[in-house]
């Protein structure tokens, strides 16, 4: 699976949040904590700041090639600040069959919508799949479409889906999504695990989904992560226990006061400037870091220099 980032907060320089953490996302990308697999197949991020010339939108950075071989990454990166920010590394299998293009990395970003998307994800036989999920896509998301990718046209079906911007129209969207596709493999009978791990990001917000399906097409998928994981790579239960292992939020304050390395204060809600929800804590000490576990969707806002968090159960 890939790695995603998502950060709102004060104005930070974006190195705090990609380069300097021991577990940074670059470091992921290399030595990922949670995965067997290198993050080979291309990186990306999308970035609001008032400092950009259309502060509104956000600035979007892709590119097909494993992020530490970037040699645009350390000019470009230490030279940005955001307020928001999501980021992605990409895992692929190593085969001819990956499609290594910019179009192919995340995170994905359409016009008429105030949302980007990253995702830790898979969705298997996603083509034939579409016999079923094409009749819900829109036509204005669905020809914005460049890439390849089962992450590309979860977004459109996601969009397309969407009723309005709130927390309660996204949550329902999200729902119908997973129900949607666990319902096109029954009729297809093509049931397989598949991973929906999202990060949707605007400005100012980000919605953090951890969701999916089980190995049989199943929307209540249960069982011991921790324990799944001892059984190894290349097994039904450690590919299980992927898809069930909780994804990581920080809620701090700080974030922006130190520019010369990466330090922040962990906090209480009411006291947070900042959040990041991630794939993997970006340090050694897990201290301060909480879980958003497997059938859970957060809801972060910065309104006024103030963070706020729901979690919600979906109800798939």
């Amino acid at each position: 699976m890939c790695r995603v980032l998502a950060f709102i907060g004060p104005e930070t320089p974006l190195e705090n949040l990609l380069l300097k953490p021991t577990n940074s996302l670059v470091n992921q990308a290399l030595d990922p904590e949670l995965h067997p697999e290198l993050q080979l197949a291309g990186w990306g991020f999308g970035a609001w700041s008032e400092h950009l010339l259309h502060p509104e939108g956000p600035f979007i950075y892709r590119r097909p090639t494993a992020a530490f071989y970037d040699d645009n990454l350390n000019r470009t990166v230490p030279s940005l600040r955001a307020s928001t920010m999501l980021a992605h590394v990409r895992a692929a299998a190593y085969d001819a069959k990956v499609v290594m293009t910019d179009e192919n990395c995340h995170p994905f970003s359409f016009t008429e919508t105030p949302w980007i998307v990253a995702q830790n994800g898979y969705l298997p036989n996603w083509q034939l799949l579409q016999r079923e999920l094409l009749q819900h896509c829109k036509d204005v998301y669905l020809k914005q479409m460049k890439g390849s990718t089962d992450t590309e046209f979860l977004y459109v079906l996601l969009l397309s889906l969407l009723e309005g911007d709130s927390d309660e129209d996204v949550q329902r969207a999200v729902e119908k999504m997973v129900g949607l596709v666990a319902a096109a493999m029954d009729k297809l009978d093509l049931p397989g695990l598949s991973k929906m791990k999202m990060a949707l990001v605007s400005r100012n917000r980000i919605i953090g989904v951890n969701t999916g399906l089980g190995h049989h097409g199943e929307t209540n998928p249960s069982g011991d992560w921790k324990e799944l994981r001892e059984s190894g790579p290349g097994t039904d239960d450690f590919s299980l226990s992927m898809l069930l292992e909780p994804m990581h939020l920080l809620m701090g304050r700080n974030f922006d006061k130190d520019e010369t390395t990466y330090a922040f204060e962990s906090c209480d809600e009411g006291e947070a400037t900042g959040a990041i929800f991630a794939s993997e804590a970006l340090t050694d000490d897990t201290d301060g870091w909480s879980q958003i576990e497997f059938g859970e969707i957060v809801f972060l806002t910065n309104e006024g220099g103030k963070v706020s968090k729901t979690v919600k159960t979906l109800s798939v």
